[in-house]
């Protein structure tokens, strides 16, 4: 379904000699960060979750038959984990997870509180990512809390309730500060106030989400004091009917991309079918799945799913493996080698001297470290090291001291 292909910016070639500098981003800064699955009732949200994470959460048909979130880590796949694991046999296997929750569906009037409103809103609030479900399949017994299937409207909706959301936040913080900063005179509030003005205008005026802006290094700082609802990264998942995602049509989708196009340019959207995804899940082997697909022309698309909104939240993982265990390690994209060592344990980064690293595709291609290093391709990075996805690394680090001796 190339109608959805990801958007692809050409960057500026970089200056001899200059140092790659990551821009701020919006959102908070960690590894624990979750996405959480928005969008109006009986969309196909809880089916989703289910098949993703294969646990147990209500899938009724009913709107609020998901009242508290669920949350579940998904594994996020990767054919170098999987090929390092094969390789090593080691006895622990850990891959990197992706946090997902299932949040209880919004209806129109969410952020005067209609419905479950509130309480969903401030679940939505604590993600760091949201996958944005359209339902676009027509079932008799599946009810549209609207009455009709119309995805378009539908996306409305979702937009304009959590951006009903933010102006009501961004008001209350600016009606605070007017009477500290203005009738105050704290000039030191002065940037956040301002900051915050032109939220609301963005808001309530283009009726634009925070994130469509290119915001400064300062702005950012104070957004990410208020983490946003509309400042965060959102991946559309259009979900179709099994009959529509086989034969790869559907009345809407040609719409929806308009739509999103306008109000979301760039984002990622991703046609996919719950039904068939369940249907693929209840299949007892690989083998009846594989037959099944085979037959039909269709694959799932779930782990592309996870895959995009992994990276949704600007995170990425480098291994550490032998024959004990092969793991990845979450990281910020943009972490330095010294940071990277403290997420193993905060006494390597304290007494980071260096970190030995070699590129998966070197190590796949040579077949062992030795043969890594014969060839040149092993590497002693320093501590302005950035760690670049995939990353194979060994650090050397001094240990804690103990009454002005090294510790045993």
């Amino acid at each position: 379904m190339s109608l959805f292909a990801g958007c692809n910016k050409k960057m500026p070639p970089k200056k001899k000699g200059e140092e790659p500098k990551p821009p701020p981003l919006i959102g908070r800064v960690g590894t624990s960060l979750k996405v959480g699955i928005v969008g109006l009732p009986n969309v196909g949200k809880s089916t989703f979750f289910n098949v993703l994470t294969k646990s147990q959460a209500s899938a009724e048909n009913f709107p609020f038959c998901t009242i508290d979130p669920n949350e579940s880590r998904v594994p996020v796949p990767d054919d170098r984990w999987k090929w390092l694991c094969e390789f090593h046999k080691p006895a622990s296997k850990v891959p990197a997870f992706l946090l997902v929750t299932d949040i209880a569906g919004l209806v129109r009037g969410a952020h005067e509180g209609q419905g479950l409103g509130n309480a969903f809103l401030s679940h939505i609030k604590a993600t760091d990512a949201i996958f944005h479900m359209t339902r676009a399949f027509e079932d008799d017994d599946v009810t549209h809390v609207e009455g009709d299937v119309n995805p378009v409207r539908d996306m409305e909706i979702i937009h304009d309730e959590l951006r009903m959301k933010d102006i009501e936040y961004a008001a209350s913080q600016v009606s605070k500060m007017e009477k500290t900063c203005i009738r105050g005179g704290n000039k030191q509030q002065r940037p956040e106030y301002d900051c915050l003005l032109k939220v609301q205008t963005l808001l309530t005026e283009e009726k634009k989400p925070v994130r469509f802006v290119e915001w400064n290094a300062q702005e950012i700082e104070i957004l990410n004091k208020h983490l946003l609802i509309t400042s965060k990264p959102m991946i559309y998942l259009i979900n179709l009917s099994e009959k529509d995602y086989i034969r790869k049509k559907n009345k809407w989708l040609v719409k929806m991309k308009q739509w999103i196009d306008e109000h979301d340019k760039g984002a990622r959207a991703i046609p996919f079918s719950a039904a068939f995804e369940l249907k693929m899940l209840e299949m007892e082997t690989d083998e009846e799945r594989e037959k099944y697909a085979k037959e039909v022309g269709a694959t799932s698309v779930l782990d592309k799913i996870v895959v995009d909104g992994f990276k949704a939240l600007n995170l990425e993982y480098f291994f550490t493996c032998g024959p004990d265990e092969v793991k990845a390690w979450v990281i910020q994209k943009g972490t330095k080698a010294p940071q990277a060592a403290g997420r193993i344990h905060s006494d390597m980064e304290k007494g980071f001297i260096m970190a030995d690293v070699m590129k998966f595709a070197d190590f796949k291609e040579e077949g062992s470290e030795a043969a890594v290093k014969s060839a040149g391709k092993y590497r002693q990075q320093g501590r302005n090291y950035i760690v670049e996805d995939g990353d194979i690394i060994f650090f050397k680090f001094n240990p804690p001291t103990q009454g002005g001796k090294k510790a045993k």
